[in-house]
């Protein structure tokens, strides 16, 4: 007889087999989420760390295939730094460079010093030079300390100077109006070259264009890669044959409507146009591979070099400067016709001071180059927007049997709605109801009196003094039309 005995179930027993399974589940999860968080901790501490360091680190040479896309440029030299603070006459710097403060934004193009000269004859397309000025306030948010001249023939009321202060005001960024005298008419663009070759020492690049012409950072941050990436390519000496170029665009909106509300569709196929370079087939009669061996497969450059604008580097100035048969520091009329001078043969003065003299083969012979892999990168936005229309006209680019139609100052337009609160009238209403308070020494905008002639009043004294009346408040009103009687 078989007797079978029975397993006692005792409490412990049954306690063990039910809990301590679950308490080593619960204690490993514990355990694994409070690895996660400790990992995960010292993981973002030492990216933190990381970055910052990065973030402040300069390289001691221009290579920006090696700084994580930051162009590295160093401090001023002790000439460099004396230059600045005993400016030529002709360009009083007043607070540029005394005041100023160092750009920390730590942006890619931080300690970047850029000179910029723009030509703007007058008021006809203040519109344009005001995105022109709001696209180099984004250039000084990006890192780079920037002078402006705007070269003019009209003085800027000190309203207009004040909205402008309002709007422009990166620390790094300083903005001068240099009036010249109405008497200079198409030679207005020549005033860059004397500034450019006075400051050479000073700046690490310099920009010239007209008033109409839309520059952002990446244009010079793009602009300064392919400079490097020539030089590596060819060297450094050789490199001083060749200049990144500019192509401008325009949208091609439809010439015959008016885009509102119901006609926005018609924008739907609307694109950017090289109105300027629009011979077919587009390669080679508009656009060709560079000539160099070692530089066509990656650089090409525009059968019509005209750009409205160059950039170039303080070595560049230098080397075009000694260059034989160039002679870039000097500024001189454009070729004529030899059968009537008075007419020009390669484009008028402001195409040769901005593209011809440089690009000419019978001139300086510096070859544009646009790199191919980011040709957009090197484009810029012509922002009249209208010079597209002219393509296919008679007389204009391509030539044509429509006549090219054009406006008058008798002509009559049909203005907006009078109910449109403008700029300028906002920005009175705010200065009248709340003034601003005097805060120690100006540092906005200046304008410089350039004109030759007596004139018996220095603009940039006026326009300090009105900031420093009414008991230590800016008012507009009477001050305002005192200033401008004086002018």
């Amino acid at each position: 007889m078989r007797v079978t005995r029975r397993r006692k179930n005792t409490p412990s027993s049954k306690c063990c087999c039910w809990f301590f399974p679950s308490q080593i589940v619960l204690f490993m999860s514990l355990s694994f989420l409070v690895g996660c968080v400790v990992c995960s901790t010292l993981l973002l501490y030492w990216k933190i760390m990381n970055d910052s360091s990065d973030g402040h680190h300069i390289q001691p040479s221009l290579n920006v295939y090696n700084t994580g896309g930051k162009i590295p440029f160093g401090p001023l030299s002790a000439s460099s730094e004396q230059e600045k603070s005993n400016p030529p006459e002709n360009y009083s710097s007043g607070s540029s460079s005394s005041t100023r403060k160092s750009n920390k934004g730590g942006g890619f193009l931080q300690g970047l010093r850029i000179l910029v000269a723009i030509a703007s004859f007058d008021f006809s397309q203040f519109p344009l030079l005001e995105e022109v000025l709001d696209s180099y306030q984004d250039v000084c948010v990006a890192g780079a300390e920037i002078d402006v001249y705007i070269h003019t023939v009209v003085p800027y009321t000190v309203g207009l100077i004040d909205m402008l202060n309002a709007r422009l005001s990166c620390e790094t960024m300083t903005v001068k109006i240099a009036v010249q005298s109405p008497g200079v008419r198409l030679n207005l663009v020549d005033c860059h070259r004397e500034l450019f070759y006075e400051k050479i020492d000073s700046y690490d690049l310099f920009i010239y264009s007209e008033d109409d012409i839309k520059v952002s950072p990446t244009t010079i941050k793009a602009y300064l890669q392919e400079t490097e990436r020539v030089q590596d390519l060819v060297g450094r000496q050789p490199a001083e044959d060749y200049n990144i170029g500019i192509v401008r665009y325009e949208y091609n909106y439809p010439p015959d409507i008016i885009i509102d509300d119901k006609t926005r569709h018609a924008t739907e196929h609307v694109s950017r146009v090289y109105w300027e370079h629009l011979w077919k087939p587009l390669f080679p009669k508009s656009i060709d591979v560079a000539p160099q061996a070692e530089l066509q497969k990656n650089y090409v450059f525009m059968q019509n070099h005209h750009q409205g604008m160059f950039l170039a580097t303080q070595q560049l100035l230098k080397a075009w400067k000694e260059r034989k048969g160039c002679n870039f520091d000097k500024v001189r009329q454009r070729p004529g016709r030899k059968d009537n001078p008075s007419q020009p043969s390669e484009g008028t003065q402001r195409v040769w001071m901005s593209s011809q003299m440089l690009h000419g083969k019978s001139h300086c012979n510096v070859q544009q180059l646009i790199p191919m892999r980011n040709f957009g990168q090197l484009t810029v936005w012509h922002l009249p927007n209208k010079n597209y229309r002219r393509v296919g006209k008679k007389g204009r680019i391509g030539g044509g049997s429509v006549e090219n139609e054009f406006g008058n100052k008798g002509d009559k337009f049909a203005g907006p709605d009078p109910s449109l609160p403008t700029e300028m009238e906002l920005h009175l209403e705010m200065r009248r109801l709340y003034p601003v308070e005097a805060n120690g020494q100006y540092t906005g905008i200046q304008m410089i009196d350039q004109v030759d002639r007596q004139r018996g009043i220095e603009v940039v004294y006026w326009l300090t003094k009105i900031f420093k009346t009414g008991n230590g408040r800016l008012e507009l009103e009477d001050d305002y039309e005192s200033v401008i009687r004086q002018i």
